[in-house]
């Protein structure tokens, strides 16, 4: 069964790490909200989802996809980009490590699971603000022996990969070209956002329950409908407040085969 662990909004979420964006105000209350939709969205495409709470007093920890990567055989614990978040992965250390054998990346190599675009065995790592090459080759040195390649990615003006490239099926990519570098992708089909939606790009695929469904931001309905004309299973949700906190769909949880 096809499971996603996730965190609740730290009451610090206001004192989260920004990089490319202007800080605003986050409505914690609305964030809550958000959350609890965003779970029962999960829940809805079938996906048992665990919550977490052991991180409340850290500001970013609502954001589980950066301090672990999790394969099928092994589950991989970030080094994190800043020093804010490092230790965010104790909790995912104990949690994962009934699920999977567990690996751990550390500094100086800098990596963060929103920088890891898996698509089947082929894994794409954004050199980004939080992922440095030597990140990049720790993974490609821990995944390789399961049968993984990895692919450097060049990203700029964004945070991580995934928040201007995803995966929505086997072969095609929704990706914004001026922040990530598309010829990594060549084998690919690609499907380039629009110029006034351009995070529209991150996109959470759920498979694993013997379909696919594709999880995307309300506030993108150019993008909704577009991706919507290829024919894929769609559902949307709002996560607005987190969207100040320069956070997508894929960083607020981590599917995974419960084995």
């Amino acid at each position: 069964m096809l499971s996603a662990v996730t965190h609740v909004p730290s009451p610090a979420l206001q004192d989260c790490e920004l990089t490319f964006v202007e800080s605003e105000r986050i409505d914690y209350e609305q964030a809550v909200l958000q959350h609890r939709n965003y779970c029962k969205m999960l829940e809805r495409c079938g996906v048992r989802v665990i919550i977490l709470e052991e991180n409340s007093v850290l500001p970013d920890s609502v954001f589980v996809e950066d301090p672990v990567i999790v394969f099928d055989e092994v589950a991989v614990l970030t080094s994190m980009g800043v020093e804010s978040r490092r230790k965010e992965r104790a909790t995912l250390k104990e949690f994962f490590s009934r699920h999977r054998r567990v690996e751990e990346i550390n500094l100086p190599a800098r990596i963060e699971g929103g920088d890891v675009l898996k698509i089947g065995k082929r894994v794409f790592v954004g050199e980004s603000p939080r992922t440095n090459i030597a990140g990049i080759r720790a993974l490609e040195h821990i995944i390789a022996g399961y049968g993984y390649s990895v692919t450097p990615v060049k990203v700029s003006g964004c945070l991580h990969l995934k928040t201007g490239c995803t995966a929505l099926d086997e072969s095609t990519i929704i990706i914004n070209p001026a922040w990530v570098d598309s010829s990594a992708f060549a084998e690919f089909k690609h499907i380039n956002t629009l110029p006034g939606e351009p995070f529209g790009a991150n996109v959470l695929r759920l498979s694993g329950n013997g379909s696919d469904t594709l999880c995307m931001n309300e506030a993108f309905p150019q993008t909704i409908d577009l991706v919507g004309s290829g024919g894929y299973s769609l559902v949307t949700t709002d996560i607005s407040e987190f969207v100040k906190a320069e956070a997508g769909l894929t960083c607020m949880s981590v599917p995974f085969l419960a084995m």
